[in-house]
């Protein structure tokens, strides 16, 4: 069944980009322009699983399923490589990676299988002739996420605190390093920039230290701020009142009474 179904999506990806009756919009696109719609598309399962929704979790792994199925389609219509040679390809590597599950290899413990892992990815990039550990890093990631990347890569290699105390410390330099070019008479557009980045790397170090994943950190925290400020809103309206007719002070009031509320029902710090 599944290879049957397989089958028919890469007929009916060819189908889409067959010049004699395809579909005119897939038929434009390229490599350049479907890569911003599978950033799109990851995210959009990453927001399924977070509302646990799993009707939608399976329709939308299809829709990312899809890019896969379109690159491939573009591949090899340009004689690059097919949709069984990426198949081929990963089989491969995760078979390789996994030597302890795959072959007689055995480890004693986690970490061991952890430093194999890492070994394996070190020959990987010295035959692509990438000299640095960071080599491979995509410049793509969201920042946050790119920041934890380049962390934690630096860390298996021995670049990184072994204690909570020095990490803490760097975010309170880093927040006073702020605070000295925000309060400059006339603030330095450049610095205050970069500071504020110094700052947002260093939270990133943090939360990794303590298993946090930055960027769901904080899509966690842009999800609950709208929740509140929709509440706030709503409470307000409920008064007869516009927003702009409250002050800040009136507005904290209310955002508040949310917050307590929330925490009284759901337990939610």
């Amino acid at each position: 069944m599944a290879n049957s179904s397989i089958s028919q999506l890469l007929a009916v990806m060819a189908k889409l980009r067959d010049p004699d009756g395809g579909c005119p919009w897939d038929l434009k696109q390229n490599f350049d322009t479907i890569a911003p719609h599978t950033i799109e598309e990851a995210y959009e399962v990453a927001e399924a699983i977070a509302q646990k929704d799993w009707n939608e979790v399976k329709e939308e792994l299809g829709d990312l399923l899809f890019q896969v199925v379109f690159y491939s389609q573009l591949a090899q219509e340009q004689g690059l490589f097919s949709f069984d040679e990426i198949v081929d390809t990963l089989n491969e590597k995760l078979i390789r990676r996994h030597p302890h599950v795959f072959t007689s290899t055995e480890f004693d413990n986690e970490e061991q299988v952890n430093a194999n892992w890492e070994a394996e990815k070190a020959k990987e990039r010295a035959g692509k002739g990438q000299e640095s550990i960071l080599d491979n890093v995509p410049h793509a990631l969201p920042a946050l996420m790119r920041a934890d990347k380049l962390q934690k890569r630096c860390s298996r290699h021995g670049f990184d605190w072994d204690t909570l105390g020095p990490v803490v410390d760097k975010v309170q330099e880093e927040i006073e390093e702020v605070m000295v070019e925000v309060t400059q008479i006339v603030p330095d557009e450049t610095r205050v920039e970069e500071e504020i980045g110094d700052l947002l790397f260093a939270v990133a170090n943090l939360a990794r230290h303590v298993n946090v994943k930055p960027e769901m950190a904080l899509i966690k925290a842009n999800r609950k701020f709208e929740r509140r400020f929709r509440q706030v809103e709503k409470n307000v309206l409920e008064q007869g009142k516009r927003l702009e007719e409250c002050d800040l002070d009136t507005l904290e009031a209310a955002w508040q009474t949310v917050k307590l509320s929330e925490k009284s029902t759901q337990g939610e710090n």
